[in-house]
C-alpha cells in the first residue's frame, strides 16, 4: 500500500512527516516524485494536476484536504473510487465566530467608523436595526452558524437544496423557497457547497431580490460570486455591504477592485482554518480503515458532490 500526496500551492514537508511517524508501515509519497504509481491506492489531494489521475490505476480512495472537495474534479475519478472529506468540530465553531462577528460590525456600521477614523470625522449614528440572516446551506457549517446567530438574538432562515427540518430556524429548499427567503433577510451568508448548480449562485438576478439595505456574507467559495455582479450592485446602492472571505483566485490580485472598495470588508481565506493535528488524525483515521477493509468515515455522495 502507498499514500500519495497531491497538494498544490503549500510545503507539504511536515505533513508528510507527521503522517509517515503515523503509519511507519506506509510508503508516503508526494506527487510527482512516486517510485510506482501501481502501488498508489490512497491520494490526499488539493488542487492536484487533472493528468495525474489517469496515471493512477489501482486508486481506490481520494481525500480531500479540506472540508469541501471542489478542488477536486471527481469527473476524473472512476465510479468505484470512493471520496472523502475533512470534518474539523472546531472549524465549525470558527466559522460560526467569524459569521457572528462580522453580521454584528455591519449591523454596528464598524466599517464607516474605521473610514470616518481615517477622515478625522466625528459623526456617530445609530446601529441598524437589522435583524433577520438568510443562510444559504443548511449542512454543519450552516447549522452551527444558525445556532450561534440564534443564541445572540438573530432571527434565522437557512435554504437547502432539499427539505430539512429545524426547531429554531426556518428552512426553505427549492427555487421557490429561495426567492421567498430572499425577500425578507437583511444579511445573507453564503455556506453552500461548491457545485455545477451552485457556481455563481449569486449573481444579478440573486440580488435584485435583496434588500437596498442587506449585506452579503461569502465565507464558501469564492466561485459562488459573479464578481461584477456584486460591484455594480454595491456601486449603484442596491445592496449596502459585502464582506467577502474567499475569492476568484487567491491570493487576490494587487489591483483588484474589491481592495479599495468602500463597501466591502474584505479578509484573506480566514474565517475557519483546519487544524493540522486533527486533519493528520482523519486522514490517518481513513488510511488505516482502507487498509482493514472497514467502512471510511466521511464518505461523499459522489452524486450531490458534497
Amino acid at each position: 500500500m502507498s499514500v500519495l500526496v497531491a497538494i498544490t500551492g503549500r510545503d507539504n514537508t511536515k505533513l508528510m512527516a507527521q503522517l509517515q511517524a503515523r503509519l511507519p508501515a506506509i510508503r508516503i509519497e508526494e506527487w510527482p516524485d512516486c517510485l510506482n504509481v501501481e502501488d498508489i491506492d490512497f491520494v490526499l489531494a488539493w488542487n492536484a494536476p487533472e493528468s495525474m489521475w489517469a496515471q493512477l490505476p489501482n486508486l481506490k480512495v481520494v481525500s480531500s484536504f479540506g472540508a469541501g472537495v471542489d478542488s477536486i474534479d471527481l469527473k476524473q475519478l472512476a465510479e468505484h473510487i470512493d471520496v472523502v472529506r475533512i470534518v474539523d468540530d472546531q472549524l465549525a465553531e470558527d466559522m460560526a465566530e467569524y459569521v457572528l462577528t462580522h453580521i454584528l460590525a455591519q449591523k454596528l456600521r464598524l466599517n464607516e467608523y474605521f473610514i470616518k477614523q481615517a477622515q478625522q470625522c466625528w459623526k456617530p449614528k445609530r446601529a441598524h436595526s437589522h435583524k433577520n440572516v438568510g443562510i444559504l446551506g443548511f449542512g454543519e457549517l450552516g447549522k452551527k452558524c444558525a445556532q450561534k446567530l440564534v443564541e445572540n438574538s438573530f432571527n434565522v432562515s437557512a435554504w437547502a437544496q432539499s427539505y430539512k427540518s429545524s426547531t429554531n430556524v426556518h428552512v426553505y429548499y427549492g427555487d421557490q423557497g429561495l426567492d421567498e427567503m430572499l425577500t425578507h433577510i437583511d444579511y445573507l451568508v453564503c455556506l453552500l457547497p461548491l457545485t455545477n448548480a451552485t457556481r455563481g449562485i449569486i449573481n444579478k438576478k440573486l440580488l435584485e431580490k435583496l434588500s437596498p439595505h442587506a449585506v452579503v456574507i461569502n465565507v464558501a467559495r469564492g466561485q459562488h460570486v459573479v464578481e461584477q455582479d456584486l460591484l455594480t450592485a454595491l456601486n449603484n446602492e442596491s445592496l449596502r455591504a459585502a464582506t467577502l472571505d474567499v475569492f476568484d483566485q487567491e491570493p487576490l490580485k494587487n489591483d483588484h477592485p474589491y481592495w479599495q472598495h468602500p463597501k466591502i470588508t474584505l479578509t484573506p481565506h480566514c474565517a475557519a482554518l483546519s487544524d493540522l493535528n486533527s486533519v493528520i488524525n482523519q486522514i490517518v483515521e481513513n488510511i488505516e480503515c482502507l487498509n482493514e477493509g472497514s467502512k471510511l468515515n466521511n464518505l461523499v455522495d459522489r452524486t450531490k458532490g458534497y
